[in-house]
């Protein structure tokens, strides 16, 4: 009898996470020099991190023999000074993707429900399942924003998380302000609402969501050191919640879960408000320059507030392996339901003209 008998049947249907392809590992396969290849799949910065944080990291480094701070006591400081909130009301972790783990351990179980977007990040699901949860989609609006008013008709007695997603992925829509208030003038006290909020930087107008956490509602706000602080292969994260929600997370949290070395960094990338404005510019212009370019090529696009856009090309699928054999990484977003689009992180100039001139030979 093999050990998968015993296993949980809900963690062996799950389908893996798929991450954008590294790379390494398409340098590999095609016999290509890595720095000729341009990867645009995952939404990084592509300016790097602050080079605040990488001289952080340098003299961190001579310490990693040393177990790091346990409560990320200076880094939590700085985020609550940051957000304007308690330091008992924050909590960290490895990548937003961590905490959301945190409140699944919390408050998930097989009787439990989720309530998110049809068309969101895909580790809501996967971590429902992971807890033998039910995982509800609501189908987006025509404008492909979130539809608030069908979150709250698929709230049932056994709802526990709600996550709005803004701006979202892979889609790049925002709710507005007066949309999410009436929503949490409606939603239950039994359920909490997430704000992910991992691509706020690059929006334009983001709603006040930390408003709700000062009232001491039922809600927690993540945030991410991921994309415009340039500190993905760091991995960190965090969460913004009153104290009774925070409280719950950090039972559930391993002890040091947040090595020195990101500690540091993030520390230093939060204070470098001038890398993350470069890092909002050069965002800002290259989403200008895919919108030109699909104007003129008769292109359907969704217009993005986040640092990647929504290209519709057909056989998404197709484009995406004809651009990865020329070198070019994007995804293919067949996995989110949507098979006629790629999504394309936004580069430097360099890159995306690079990107552009490949999906115009594959099309």
């Amino acid at each position: 009898m093999s050990i998968e008998s015993f296993a949980n049947q809900h963690v062996l249907e799950l389908v893996a996470y798929q991450p954008g392809k590294p790379i390494e590992e398409t340098a590999r396969e095609l016999g290509l020099d890595p720095h000729d290849i341009v990867k645009l799949a995952s939404n990084e910065n592509p300016l790097g991190p602050s080079p605040k944080a990488v001289e952080a990291v340098a003299r961190a480094a001579a310490g990693v023999n040393i177990y790091p701070d346990g409560a990320a006591f200076r880094l939590r400081s700085a985020i609550a000074e940051f957000c304007g909130v308690e330091f008992d009301q924050t909590v960290v972790g490895t990548g937003s993707s961590e905490v959301i783990e945190l409140m699944c351990h919390a408050l998930l179980n097989p009787q439990a429900e989720v309530v998110a977007a049809r068309h969101a990040f895909s580790m809501y699901p996967v971590m429902s399942q992971l807890f033998g949860s039910t995982y509800v989609e609501v189908p987006n609006k025509p404008d492909w924003t979130h539809d608030l008013n069908g979150f709250l008709d698929a709230v049932t007695d056994r709802t526990r998380i709600i996550f709005i997603t803004n701006p979202t992925n892979p889609v790049g829509t925002v709710v507005t302000q007066q949309e999410i208030d009436e929503f949490m003038d409606k939603v239950p006290e039994h359920v909490l609402v997430c704000f992910d909020e991992a691509y706020r930087e690059f929006s334009d107008n983001p709603p006040d969501t930390l408003k709700f956490v000062r009232e001491g509602r039922n809600v927690i706000v993540l945030r991410t050191f991921s994309k415009a602080y340039g500190l993905a292969g760091l991995r960190v994260g965090y969460g913004v919640a009153p104290e009774h929600v925070t409280g719950m997370l950090h039972k559930a949290r391993a002890p040091f879960n947040l090595h020195v070395l990101a500690q540091e960094a993030a520390l230093a990338a939060l204070a470098d408000a001038e890398h993350v404005r470069r890092t909002v510019e050069n965002n800002a212009a290259g989403m200008r320059f895919y919108e030109d370019a699909f104007r003129e090529m008769g292109l359907e696009w969704i217009p993005s507030q986040g640092n990647f856009i929504l290209v519709k090309v057909g056989q998404g699928r197709k484009v995406f392996d004809d651009m990865l054999a020329r070198g070019v990484i994007v995804r293919a977003q067949d996995g989110y339901g949507l098979p006629e689009w790629i999504r394309i992180s936004i580069g430097t100039p360099a890159e995306n003209a690079r990107c552009l001139e490949v999906l115009r030979e594959v099309l």
